[in-house]
C-alpha cells in the first residue's frame, strides 16, 4: 500500500517542481518556492529522502534566490552607470510591474531605470544604458532561478523514484 502512496507523492512533487521550472521564466509563478514545496512534499514518503540539514540548506538557497530576483535588476542598473534616480526608478518599476504581469514584471525595472535617468540627467544614452543593465539583471535573476529549480527537479525525481 505504501508503494502506491509513495509513487503518488513522487508524481505530485515532480509536478510541483516542473511548475517551479516554468516559474523561473514566467514571473507570475514563484518558481523556486514552488519547487521547494515539491521537495518538502517528498518528505511525506514512507522513507523521507532528504535530511533536515538538506532541507534547511535548500530553504536558505530558495529564500536568497527569491530575494535576489528583486534586487539584481537594481544592481544591474548601478553597474551600467545608473544613478540613484535610475536605481530608484528600477525599484519602483519592479513594484509597479507586479500589478501588470507578466510584461510589467519583465519590463518594469528597465522602464523605471530609463525614466529615472531621464528625470535626473535628461540624456537618453545614459538612461538607455541603465535600462539595459536593469534588463540584464532581470535575465541574470531568471538564470539563477532556472538553475535552482532544475537542480531541485532532478533531486526530486531521483529521490522520489530511484532513491
Amino acid at each position: 500500500m505504501e508503494f502506491w502512496t509513495d509513487i503518488g507523492i513522487g508524481v505530485f512533487a515532480s509536478i510541483l517542481c516542473v511548475l517551479g521550472v516554468l516559474g523561473s521564466f514566467l514571473p507570475i509563478i514563484p518558481g523556486p518556492p514552488i519547487s521547494f514545496g515539491g521537495m518538502w512534499l517528498l518528505q511525506l514518503q514512507e522513507i523521507p529522502p532528504f535530511t533536515r540539514r538538506e532541507l534547511i540548506v535548500w530553504f536558505v538557497v530558495v529564500a536568497i534566490i527569491t530575494v535576489l530576483d528583486y534586487v539584481i535588476p537594481t544592481i544591474g542598473t548601478k553597474k551600467f552607470g545608473g544613478s540613484k534616480y535610475g536605481v530608484w526608478g528600477s525599484t519602483i518599476g519592479i513594484i509597479l510591474g507586479l500589478f501588470v504581469p507578466p510584461f510589467g514584471i519583465i519590463l518594469g525595472p528597465a522602464v523605471g531605470a530609463f525614466v529615472g535617468e531621464l528625470i535626473y540627467q535628461k540624456k537618453t544614452d545614459v538612461a538607455f544604458k541603465a535600462a539595459v543593465g536593469s534588463f540584464l539583471g532581470f535575465l541574470a535573476g531568471t538564470a539563477l532561478k532556472f538553475i535552482v529549480t532544475i537542480t531541485i527537479l532532478v533531486m526530486v525525481i531521483w529521490q522520489g523514484f530511484f532513491g
